[in-house]
């Protein structure tokens, strides 16, 4: 039957690969958002850029992008991506303020933090790995799913789980003493 077909990036590589800025703001939102590797980071760019490109062509297209401005804009609006201000209406224009940080805020992994069903990022990520977790009590084993803003509520444990609370250590912890090294020929 021959070789399956091998599925296509959802990402593209920088065109710099050694550029320091670039690799201090990717490592900083790897360990904000307790994300694996670096890939991640550019899969969420690359979500940003479909999202800007969309809208640009929206923009460009004038009365012809009427129809599709509609949907992109339910889909934003589903999944919560720009932040809700009162009496506003979103526009299109909306769409290129966009950062890599809101797409981040959005996936499983943040939301199972910000909830406080876990600890840690790293604890969220290894809560839905191992399948702790579930949406509206269907499990969930994927820390980068996009949680709708209609699911958020739905986030909870799926299988009984306990999580120590946080220890917090005292600042100034007892001194132990050292005992003296004997010195060799003592």
């Amino acid at each position: 039957m021959g070789d399956p077909i091998k599925p296509k990036k959802k990402y593209e590589r920088p065109p710099t690969e050694w550029n320091a800025e670039r690799i201090a703001e990717e490592n900083g939102l790897k360990l904000e958002f307790g994300l694996k590797s670096t890939q991640e980071v550019w899969k969420a760019r690359a979500e940003l850029r479909r999202i800007r490109t969309n809208a640009r062509k929206i923009l460009a297209g004038g009365d012809k992008g009427k129809g599709s401005s509609k949907e992109i804009m339910d889909r934003i609006k589903r999944y919560g991506l720009l932040k809700l201000v009162e009496g506003k209406e979103y526009t299109i224009d909306d769409l290129l303020l966009l950062n890599v940080r809101d797409i981040l805020e959005r996936r499983l992994q943040t939301r199972v933090f910000k909830k406080g069903l876990a600890r840690t990022v790293k604890q969220a990520r290894q809560l839905i790995t191992h399948g702790y977790i579930a949406v509206n009590g269907k499990r969930l084993t994927v820390p980068s799913y996009m949680v709708p803003l209609s699911d958020e509520d739905a986030i909870g444990y799926y299988k009984k789980i306990e999580i120590a609370p946080r220890i917090v250590e005292a600042e100034a912890a007892p001194a132990t003493e050292e005992k003296p090294v004997a010195k060799a020929g003592e």
